[in-house]
């Protein structure tokens, strides 16, 4: 099965039983301080993946760090079904999923706004508001800078892209000139 097939499941599951329990956004920021924990230390990750330490002791030094960190039980137990089924590794890609799917159902869509240089709060809010619009639906903005645009912004959301960036109105322009 395919590992996006995989992380969708799981996250599905998981989103099921914490919007139940009114805390989905929590159980986020949990998985999400996991996934940093396991990325940042190589130790934790030789344990997770090693398929010469027995499931016993894995469980065990998951356990000991439950016992620091005190997730709410959701979480913890989320955790431990992860390992059990040899899926701890791939956390990152259930938690990327876990958050797309608390953003779908909540009505929100996620946008990625490239600009050649940041933009100040007042321009994100009339943007997002734009984009609202557009979308009919709430919009969770995220910002990269790229300093080839030049100037505008180029919007991804989902697989379609606005591109108002003066790189791609030049390209347009010279386009049209050597076309003539």
């Amino acid at each position: 099965m395919r590992l996006r097939t995989i992380a969708r499941r799981y996250a599905s599951a998981l989103a099921d039983v914490a919007i139940a329990r009114n805390e989905a956004r929590e159980v986020q920021e949990e998985l999400n301080a996991w996934q940093a924990m396991i990325a940042t230390s190589y130790e934790l990750r030789q344990v997770i993946e090693s398929p010469t330490i027995a499931l016993e002791e894995k469980r065990k030094v998951l356990g000991k760090l439950i016992d620091r960190t005190r997730p709410r039980p959701t979480t913890a137990n989320f955790i431990q079904v992860l390992l059990q089924n040899h899926r701890l590794e791939q956390l990152a890609e259930i938690n990327e999923r876990y958050a797309q799917i608390l953003d779908e159902r909540a009505g929100v869509v996620a946008a990625t706004v490239t600009t050649a240089r940041p933009m100040d709060e007042v321009s994100q809010e009339s943007l997002r508001a734009e984009l609202a619009v557009l979308t009919g639906r709430k919009v969770r903005l995220l910002f990269e800078t790229d300093g080839d645009l030049i100037g505008g912004l180029v919007a991804r959301i989902g697989s379609t892209v606005y591109d108002g960036s003066v790189r791609n109105q030049l390209q347009q322009a010279k386009e049209r000139l050597i076309g003539n």
